[in-house]
């Protein structure tokens, strides 16, 4: 589990190919690594990666094919920024929201604009991941916890406060740029246990009034 708060950029410096996998090897730059042992994680711009060998600048780690398909560290290559965050401790404390590390998808940044010393940012989700973004909910973009200011369709704003552009790789966010979303687990959950057994059944079709009515959270007759 992780947070969310970025601990430090870091970059990645070699991309070796292992079958259909890759290994990769991140220089952590200002991250602290003494605390950090071979088999702990390390989320790599939100995707939850398993440390194989420590160096003193950094560390090694696989990358399946399946994480390489579903995140964007499918089309870095050497030399890419990095957001980095050691996993949670029990004695951490949560400055942002909880964070599995597993990318539910890849987004694009649609519009970035400056608004004061913040910059506001607009990213269109994948249609299916839309239904869990809500105004004023959490988002983990590229590992960085962010509050949702505002939902359209399967497009939503952020707004970036200068030190979190100055701690992590959104400071470099231009429009078209892809990045790693993992959504609010709480309400992946809640999809789930509000269907039941309704999500598996052929032609299923999510969260409905009548669904909602069966769980007792909403009335027919309103």
């Amino acid at each position: 589990m992780f947070s969310g708060i970025i601990e430090a950029i870091g970059n990645v410096v070699s991309r070796e190919p292992k079958g259909a996998d890759v290994r990769l090897r991140v220089c952590t730059a200002g991250l602290d690594l003494s605390d950090v042992a071979v088999g702990d994680s390390i989320a790599v711009s939100g995707v939850c990666l398993t440390v194989v060998s420590l160096l003193n600048d950094g560390f090694w780690a696989d990358v399946s094919r399946e994480t390489l398909m579903h995140t964007v560290l499918g089309e870095m290559g050497v030399g890419s920024s990095v957001n980095l965050e050691k996993a949670l401790t029990l004695s951490s404390r949560l400055g942002g929201h909880l964070v599995t590390g597993h990318v539910d998808g890849v987004g694009e940044l649609v519009q970035r604009s400056e608004d004061g010393r913040s910059v506001r940012l607009r990213i269109r989700a994948p249609a299916h991941l839309a239904r869990y973004i809500a105004k004023k909910g959490s988002i983990c973009v590229d590992g960085v916890s962010l509050t949702v200011n505002d939902v359209q369709e399967t497009e939503f704003e952020l707004n970036i406060v200068p030190h979190t552009l100055q701690q992590t790789t959104i400071q470099g966010y231009r429009p078209g740029c892809r990045v790693n979303l993992e959504v609010d687990i709480i309400a992946r959950y809640l999809e789930r246990l509000l269907l039941g057994g309704r999500e598996v059944r052929p032609g299923g079709s999510g969260v409905t009034r009548s669904a909602l009515a069966a769980a007792g959270l909403a009335r027919d007759d309103v």
